[in-house]
C-alpha cells in the first residue's frame, strides 16, 4: 500500500472523522472505498443505454445543426 499526503481545510478534516468515527471506523478506511468507487464510476453500456431511455422524452425544439453541436 502507497501513503499518499493531501491537504485539506482542517475543519472539513475534523468534520470527516467524526463522521468516520461515528460509522466506527477509521477515515483511512472511508477515503480508500471512496478512492475505489471514484476510480471505477465509468458508467457501462447498459447504464448509458438505460441513461437514454430514461431521456427519450426530451425534445429541444429542433435539430441543432453540426456547428451548433460543436460549439464551445
Amino acid at each position: 500500500m502507497k501513503n499518499i499526503t493531501f491537504s485539506a481545510d482542517e475543519a472539513k478534516i475534523e468534520q470527516a472523522r467524526e463522521v468516520a468515527r461515528s460509522e466506527h471506523r477509521t477515515l483511512n478506511d472511508a477515503f480508500r472505498e471512496w478512492l475505489e468507487q471514484y476510480s471505477s464510476r465509468r458508467p457501462t453500456r447498459e447504464e448509458i443505454k438505460a441513461l437514454f431511455d430514461r431521456l427519450k422524452y426530451v425534445d429541444a425544439g429542433r435539430k441543432l445543426t453540426r456547428d451548433e453541436m460543436n460549439e464551445r
